[in-house]
């Protein structure tokens, strides 16, 4: 089982409302819990057993639910905005606790180093600091969302 196949196993669980799923197969045990508080979404490897066999062995189909894909950023008139990817897989915030504000709203100026938005991944919540300078032109994520690595976050004018 590849990481793209166990990220869209996460989002299916996560979306489909139930609690928790374990998932044995020959090499890998996985058990993935969702909290209905916050809507967030842990995974666990429990177990990865070495590969004994050095000869390829023909893999059962897998029958895993369609996931949508993540959106993509819309094309945006001007080629000179810059897009901000999220440098880490995990839960996109907003803010930096539910009783404060957002980081950046939609034509708010940001600077070099400040903060935009907090990315949680196996519990440790990580800023993620702008990189330039310039002003927000759209958000392209929900607060409390998965985001994937390499996802756009966010288009900035520099200018």
């Amino acid at each position: 089982m590849d990481l793209k196949e166990i990220q869209n196993l996460i989002k299916f669980v996560a979306n489909s409302g139930v609690a928790e799923v374990k998932l044995e197969m020959d090499d890998v045990k996985i058990t993935i819990r969702t909290t209905l508080e916050g809507n967030v979404t842990e995974a666990t490897y429990v177990q990865q057993l070495p590969v004994q066999n050095a000869l390829p062995q023909a893999a059962a189909p897998q029958q895993i639910a369609p996931v949508a894909a993540a959106p993509e950023a819309p094309a945006v008139e001007n080629a000179h905005y810059i897009t901000i990817k999220s440098p880490i897989i995990g839960t996109f915030y907003r803010k930096p606790a539910p009783d404060k504000p957002m980081f950046v709203e939609v034509g708010k100026s940001i600077a070099k180093g400040d903060v935009l938005c907090v990315i949680e991944a196996m519990k440790l919540f990580n800023e993620i600091e702008s990189e330039i300078s310039g002003k927000i032109i759209k958000i392209l994520v929900d607060d409390m969302s998965p985001v994937e690595f390499d996802q756009p976050l966010f288009i900035v004018d520099p200018s």
